[in-house]
């Protein structure tokens, strides 16, 4: 009985330890979020209202619950490659990837709700883009679950970018 019960807080130890990478994960994309937010959110009822934007701009609302799913399917991508993690380049090439987009998708926030920079934003937007085509490639090589809930992400960052377009064309 003495083993067993030894086994068993051994077998809940390595589960938590598991879990503590996932949370990681999670606590980096939310303080990403939460920080962009906090540029964004004041924006929204007097600057952003006031642009002119194209018939396909989505409701206010809708953009919260989108970047928020995006965002947990960002970090478990990110877990799901950490699990396999090893001490190659190319393990660091994706791991590098991953926070440059992490970082160009907060920059895209400071630029165009904090910044008013609308063109700049373009820019930057293209530019994580690309970040998240690599990152897309480079999580694939280790987990093609993990490249798979970056396609969202990839998905809905186009159509930003284009709405990004749209809204410096109607405002210059």
């Amino acid at each position: 009985m003495q083993i067993n019960a030894t086994l068993i807080v051994q077998s809940a130890e390595h589960r938590i330890f598991k879990l503590w990478p996932l949370i990681v994960s999670l606590l980096i994309t939310l303080c990403i979020a939460v920080t962009a937010s906090l540029f964004t959110i004041p924006q929204i009822p007097g600057w952003y209202s006031a642009l002119n934007k194209p018939s396909f701009n989505p409701p206010n609302w809708l953009f919260g619950p989108v970047w928020s799913a995006l965002y947990v399917m960002i970090a478990i991508a990110a877990y799901l490659v950490y699990q396999k993690r090893n001490s190659s380049a190319q393990y660091n090439s994706a791991r590098i990837v991953y926070f440059v987009q992490l970082l160009l998708n907060f920059l895209w926030s400071a630029m165009f709700f904090g910044m008013h920079q609308i063109w700049g934003a373009l820019v930057v937007i293209v530019l994580l883009l690309i970040a998240i085509v690599a990152n897309i490639y480079y999580f694939g090589k280790y987990s093609k679950v993990a490249a798979g809930l970056l396609v969202p992400y990839l998905i809905w960052v186009s159509f930003a970018s284009v709405l990004n377009l749209y809204i410096y064309l109607l405002n210059r």
